[in-house]
């Protein structure tokens, strides 16, 4: 949002009267006034800055609230109608003979026969449909990232968390985990966050997950992975293997005769539960194939025999 400087737009310092400020308004209007500015871009802009300037400054309550919060609050508290709520400008710029009735639009014909420029700030400044007034801003939104692990994810817990609330005291929340809460999902607690500038309403509490690492599982996204090791012999001629799950149990996985090291094999839904809807991701055993260090005479003499059959 750009800063402005009411002061600077009218040429006066912060210690300026109300007279001061309404003198060099005066000024300011008989010199960048459109009726004067012929089609000049640039003092048409000029005017629409100083009288939103000489709109502010010649409120005393507007006044305050300029001084007090600055350009960025101020313009997040007032919009460009509230400013211009219950200004004399019109009043002053009747006195030169510009504009007619109260903040008319449109334009009215001079002797001439030329258009003449009515200050109508609901069209300069695009806005207007009655007595509107601006919404009180949001307050910021804190995010505070908890610790889960693969278990908590599983199968769905509550977390007592602590942390600092705005006012720098301690708040202490309980927080329902659900199922599926991977690396990165977030839970919105509204209204836990940063109050709201001007009484506006609070932010929200964002409570973002990261999954800690597990000595047996690895995760991806809701997908399982797990190692374990198998026989040469077992490759070759097949075997029955167990394989743990992250609820306790104990799943059977039947391992093909010729069976490759590293081959991946699924067992399907037997993943981590999805967070939103119904279903689970997959657990992905690799099988990896042990191969001997070192042969007896005897095992020597059996590998021997079977590479004379070209196994």
């Amino acid at each position: 949002m750009a800063q402005k400087d009411y002061y600077k737009s009218l040429g006066v310092n912060k210690e300026a009267t109300a007279d001061d400020i309404k003198k060099a308004y005066r000024k300011l209007a008989m010199k960048y006034h459109p009726d004067h500015a012929s089609g000049d871009k640039a003092k048409e802009e000029k005017f629409k800055e100083i009288s939103e300037a000489y709109a502010v400054l010649s409120d005393a309550e507007k006044r305050k609230q300029y001084d007090t919060y600055g350009s960025e609050g101020f313009q997040q508290h007032f919009s460009q109608e509230d400013i211009f709520r219950g200004s004399n400008i019109e009043d002053i710029l009747r006195e030169f003979g510009f504009g007619g009735g109260s903040f008319s639009s449109g334009s009215r014909k001079m002797g001439g026969g030329g258009k003449r420029f009515s200050f109508n700030p609901e069209s300069i400044f695009n806005f207007g449909g009655g007595s509107r007034q601006s919404a009180p801003e949001k307050g910021a939104d804190m995010e505070y990232e908890i610790s889960l692990t693969l278990s908590d994810i599983a199968t769905g817990t509550s977390k007592n968390l602590s942390f600092q609330n705005p006012s720098g005291g301690t708040e202490t929340v309980t927080v329902k985990i659900p199922k599926g809460m991977i690396t990165g999902k977030k839970l919105r607690l509204a209204g836990r966050g940063q109050s709201g500038p001007y009484g506006g309403p609070a932010g929200d509490l964002y409570i973002k997950s990261k999954v800690m690492n597990d000595p047996t599982f690895t995760l991806k996204e809701f997908d399982l992975y797990l190692n374990r090791e198998i026989k040469l012999t077992d490759a070759l001629l097949g075997t029955q293997i167990s394989v743990p799950t992250l609820d306790g149990k104990q799943l059977s996985l039947k391992i093909p005769p010729g069976t490759k090291h590293k081959s991946k094999m699924r067992l399907s839904g037997n993943g981590i539960p999805h967070m939103k809807g119904t279903g689970a991701g997959d657990l992905y055993v690799e099988i990896h194939v042990m191969m001997p260090k070192k042969l007896s005479k005897k095992q020597k003499q059996l590998v021997e025999d079977l590479a004379k059959e070209g196994v």
